[in-house]
């Protein structure tokens, strides 16, 4: 294989991990939606820490993208 085609197949590769994001942030955000229809008192708690978590679930689909990015300029 040529050095083009070994960056391209190395590039989708890179790409793999956003697939377990967006099965992850679905499962997430399912599991607090379920948490605050069973006791409704916990949304202020929930709330607080939802961002944060959900920032990290996010950013390692930044890096695969940007790792995605780098191979390919690269």
């Amino acid at each position: 294989m040529d050095h083009e085609s070994v960056k391209l197949l190395a590039g989708a590769i890179a790409v793999l991990p956003l697939f377990g994001v967006g099965l992850s942030l679905g499962r997430y955000f399912s599991s607090i939606v379920e948490a605050i229809g069973r006791n409704p008192s916990v949304e202020p708690t929930l709330r607080k820490t939802n961002l944060l978590y959900f920032a990290l679930i996010e950013a390692i689909a930044i890096f695969a993208l940007g790792i995605s990015l780098l191979i390919l300029k690269g």
